[in-house]
């Protein structure tokens, strides 16, 4: 009985391919690349994101480094899907409020909140911290899922006819998202002195943006 039942499990059992057991370990060895890349990037700044540096910090020649990602950019590219992932987090984290108004500004402080908890994600992702890299389609579908929530959230008030529809939805969001992100980079490059006068600034602006697009439905 005891041998059958282990018979059986052989049998069933998914074997790999060696194609398929080199494809899964490329893979996790570009996941611990990213990993480490990543702890550079939260830890030093985007300035220390170079090949050199992770290959050392990976204990690796630059060869591998660069046969899994081609480039800085390759890396770099992975880096932002995974700052994506992260503000998607975030965001699905934001504290839920029957007042679409109220869930707005809440939004507005989880935006906030990821551009200084994850400042380098931040200025990688909107701040052009790689100068040579450029968001590709897959990272801008990265940045399209993450603000999804935000997205369902005003296209719902409109179908509520809370925000006027004469704008679409996705104007409506980069509308929301340039000028929370406009204070933020502000901030970031040293305009809007600390920390407490930029918050001050950003709350301001958050509750003027989200009165006035409530508002405008009785213009």
């Amino acid at each position: 009985m005891s041998d059958q039942g282990t018979s059986s499990n052989t049998n069933t059992r998914k074997l790999k391919t060696y194609q398929e057991a080199r494809l899964q370990n490329i893979e996790n060895l570009r996941k611990l690349v990213v990993d480490a890349a990543a702890t550079l990037l939260q830890e030093e700044g985007p300035e220390a994101v170079t090949v050199r540096r992770v290959a050392d910090k990976m204990d690796c020649s630059t060869k591998i480094i660069y046969s899994l990602f081609v480039n800085k950019e390759g890396l770099a590219q992975q880096l932002y899907l995974e700052g994506c992932k992260i503000l998607a987090d975030e965001f699905e984290g934001t504290p839920q409020a029957a007042d679409p108004a109220q869930y707005l500004l809440n939004f507005g402080e989880t935006f906030w909140e990821f551009g200084q908890r994850y400042s380098s994600y931040y200025k990688l992702m909107f701040g052009g911290a790689f100068a040579d890299f450029k968001p590709d389609e897959e990272s801008m579908q990265g940045t399209v899922t993450a603000m999804q929530q935000l997205l369902t959230v005003i296209s719902n008030a409109q179908e509520q006819v809370l925000i006027p529809s004469q704008y679409d939805t996705e104007s409506v969001v980069r509308i929301f998202w340039a000028s929370l992100h406009g204070v933020i980079h502000l901030y970031m490059g040293g305009h809007l002195g600390d920390v407490e006068s930029a918050y001050a600034i950003y709350r301001k602006t958050l509750s003027l943006i989200v009165s006035s697009l409530f508002q405008a439905r009785s213009s």
